[in-house]
Order: C-alpha cells, then sequence, then structure tokens
C-alpha cells in the first residue's frame, strides 16, 4: 500500500499545458532509489516525455525529499504525484504488464526486448485498457533477482559493450524517450520559417529564373545556343531543391542586380 505524504514543501506551479502534457503511460517504478536528486531529475525526464506516474520502492532517503526539488527542474506536478511504497510487489499490484531494466545477464528465462520494442507493446497494452510499468533499480546495484522476477520481460539498452554505465535519469530518460516516440507523429522533416516571409511560389520562382536567365544570356554564359535548354533546366533545378522563401528570392533577385550593375560598369558595351 502506498505511503502517505508526511508533509507539505513549497510547489512552484506549473503552468497548465505542463500539466496536461502527463498522459496515461507506463509507470515509473525506482525501486530502493538511493538518492533523492537522482529521483528529481527523473521526474524531470519523464515530464519531458508526457510521463507522470512516478512511484517509489522504499527511497533510501526518505520521501517527500527536499534535495529533489531543484534537480526536477520545474517538474513538480510528477514529484507532487509521486507513490511510496514498502515492497517491489506493492508497486507493481495494479499492473498487467510490468518490465524489468538490466544492464546485464539474470540467467532466467523470460523474453529480452530493446525500449523501442518494449514501448510499442506497452502502448498497445495500454491502449487496449491495460496498465504497465518498468521497474529501476538503485544507483549502485540495480535490481535484484527478486524484483526481475515479478517482471514479464526484461529490457536491455544496446549501448557500447564494453561501457554500459548509465546514470538512473538518463535510463529513464532513454524509457521515456521510447516511449514518446511510439505514439509520435512530428514528421521527420519541417522547414522552419520566420513569420516575416514565406515559402515563394511559382511565380515569384519564375521571374528570378528569367531575371537570372536574361543576365547569363548578356554575359555570354549560356553558350552554345544548342546546349541553352539543358544548362537552364539545370539551373532551375538547383534553385528549386533550395525551397527557397519570398525573402531569399528577392535577395537573390538583388544580387543579380548588384552582379549585373557592377559588370557592365567595369565593361561597358
Amino acid at each position: 500500500m502506498a505511503g502517505d505524504r508526511q508533509s507539505r514543501r513549497p510547489s512552484r506551479r506549473l503552468p497548465k499545458s505542463a500539466a496536461a502534457a502527463a498522459d496515461p503511460g507506463p509507470a515509473i517504478i525506482l525501486v530502493r532509489p538511493q538518492l533523492a536528486e537522482n529521483i528529481g531529475m527523473a521526474a524531470r525526464s519523464m515530464l519531458n516525455c508526457g510521463l507522470g506516474d512516478l512511484r517509489l520502492v522504499n527511497p533510501r532517503q526518505g520521501w517527500p525529499n527536499e534535495k529533489a526539488v531543484a534537480p526536477a527542474a520545474g517538474a513538480d506536478l510528477v514529484l507532487e504525484a509521486v507513490k511510496v511504497f514498502p515492497t517491489t510487489a506493492a508497486a507493481v499490484s495494479d499492473l498487467g504488464r510490468v518490465y524489468a531494466t538490466t544492464a546485464r545477464d539474470r540467467r532466467m528465462t523470460k523474453e529480452v526486448l530493446t525500449l523501442r520494442a518494449a514501448a510499442r507493446k506497452m502502448r498497445a497494452h495500454i491502449t487496449g485498457g491495460g496498465r504497465a510499468g518498468v521497474l529501476f533499480g538503485a544507483e549502485a546495484k540495480g535490481l535484484d533477482n527478486d524484483d526481475v522476477a515479478l517482471a514479464d520481460a526484461l529490457l536491455m539498452v544496446p549501448l557500447n559493450p564494453t561501457f554500459r554505465s548509465l546514470n538512473l535519469a538518463q535510463a529513464v530518460l532513454l524509457l521515456s524517450y521510447e516511449w514518446l516516440l511510439s505514439g509520435d507523429t512530428t514528421p521527420d522533416s519541417v522547414v522552419a520559417t520566420p513569420k516575416a516571409t514565406r515559402p515563394a511560389n511559382k511565380e515569384e520562382l519564375v521571374m528570378m529564373f528569367e531575371h537570372l536567365e536574361r543576365e547569363l544570356d548578356d554575359c555570354g554564359f549560356l553558350y552554345p545556343p544548342e546546349k541553352r535548354p539543358v544548362m537552364v533546366r539545370n539551373i532551375r533545378n538547383i534553385f528549386q531543391r533550395a525551397e527557397l522563401t519570398e525573402q531569399e528570392v528577392r535577395t537573390l533577385r538583388g544580387i543579380i542586380t548588384g552582379l549585373s550593375a557592377k559588370r557592365k560598369q567595369n565593361f561597358p558595351d
């Protein structure tokens, strides 16, 4: 059964937009965490990825703990909702699927998943109405085998095989980020356009092309005549790939005009 909060600490309230970020994702369960600072950083990692259910099993420095506040960097929403349990079994009692993080072979017959695969499985389980959670062990030793035995599967991060040392909050962030990505629809690539401009339309691009081509004809670049069509197409394709803004088109036309004026000044007809 969850322990009760014994005291109220001053709270820096988050804006409503931050409070709304927490979704019914997996519970993050820190088993016997040693440092309150790491609990705070784990809370920060969770809220960055929209998670809000943080559970502690027998934290060494007790809870609540003021030392967690500053490292949480404003993730008070998560800290204020922390639940404390006396045992790992109690912390996972309401969950249908439990995963245990580990960096070493446990000599148990269990499925071993990457964080990405586990995030997909958890999202499917939670979308179907179930509840899931992930166990993280203490900073120095990780989970013991009795904790791991409660899990349905093990999670391992494919890191450098000769150095797999992660801070507790780093491990929480990796899992939380994979959870976020498993339901994220952000496009892989977008063009950030300043508000003062917009993508150039085809009329503006064609006018720039024709302006440039007139000057290239005038200086004799588009020669011989039989190669002109191919050269023009190549030049236009270069600028089409650039995805120019209206402001950039105006700048390029100014450059063309400036270069042309300088050339005519130095080499008058």
